[in-house]
């Protein structure tokens, strides 16, 4: 997965098109709609392409992941695709922070009129599921662009999804994120590393890794620095099965819950570079305190 798109091999998983349950009532409103999903890190090309190293499913297989998109910014092609998300409630929709940054969209995301949430469609260029319209965005001041840390925000939809659309998020001491167990991580991002983005949903399996080997591989640079409160990797030891640009923001299952959101990492399914999904845990922490925060003030009288 990488980070921003400005950033050639380090960066966030964002289309290089462009060269919670707790819902939020965001501090910018968007009166536009949603967008479609993305999801994927990794270099080395795969056997048989995808999330690099990975095969196609079906988005009944995983109602939650969804598509960000806006035509308008990206163009008709795969209906204007840039970043994947994630449904945790059925008007809420999890991404990546740098999804919606003046670096991906060009603008700020309220100025974005035609921001759509799709979801419901396996092949992008098909006109099945729904293309939700985006109530309001809330991204998470607390963002990190030097670090890459609290890399998230949450989209209110104006529509409501299927119950069974909904994913469970795995809260702080969940099975889920011991290292070594088995994940997938979904999207429509490059699936070779060299620009070759995919039209149909794609998974790749890959494995949560140590902190200890996570922090090695990325002890901080330009492109970022491995936070082990905030963030986690997956991908396999000998790399080949990653995120990557276009993926940015989709789901990480494990044990049936999301543990990631595809947010950064360097190059695509290399060897000794997995990639660094933000953790979910760290995503209900900073959602209750920012409710808790919202409570206090209204009854204070504060708005």
């Amino acid at each position: 997965m990488r980070h921003p798109l400005a950033r050639a091999l380090a960066r966030p998983l964002v289309s290089a098109a462009m060269t919670a349950v707790i819902p939020l009532t965001s501090t910018s409103s968007v009166s536009a709609s949603p967008a479609p999903a993305s999801v994927a890190s990794a270099s080395l090309i795969a056997s048989d392409g995808v999330v690099v190293g990975g095969f196609p499913v079906d988005v009944s297989d995983s109602p939650w992941t969804v598509a960000l998109s806006s035509r308008d910014r990206f163009g008709g092609t795969r209906a204007g695709q840039f970043c994947g998300g994630v449904a945790v409630g059925r008007r809420t929709v999890l991404t990546a922070a740098h999804c919606m940054g003046e670096k991906v969209l060009g603008t700020p995301p309220e100025q974005v009129r035609d921001l759509r949430v799709v979801a419901g469609r396996t092949d992008l260029l098909s006109d099945r599921g729904r293309e939700i319209a985006v109530r309001d965005i809330w991204v998470n001041p607390a963002h990190d662009l030097a670090s890459n840390s609290g890399d998230f925000a949450v989209l209110t939809l104006a529509e409501t999804l299927p119950r069974q659309s909904v994913v469970e998020m795995a809260a702080a001491g969940d099975l889920a994120y011991a290292a070594g167990t088995d994940a997938l991580v979904y999207g429509w991002g490059d699936i070779s590393g060299s620009a070759e983005y995919a039209n149909s949903l794609r998974a790749a399996h890959v494995r949560v890794l140590p902190d200890t080997l996570c922090a090695k591989a990325y002890p901080g640079s330009d492109d970022g620095k491995y936070v082990t409160a905030s963030m986690l990797c997956a991908g396999q030891r000998k790399g080949g099965h990653d995120a990557c640009q276009g993926d940015s923001g989709g789901p990480l299952i494990a044990r049936g819950k999301l543990i990631g959101l595809v947010s950064w990492g360097s190059g695509c399914g290399r060897s000794g570079s997995p990639g660094v999904y933000t953790r979910i845990s760290a995503v209900i922490r900073a959602l209750e305190r920012e409710t808790a925060v919202r409570g206090g003030a209204r009854a204070s009288g504060g708005g």
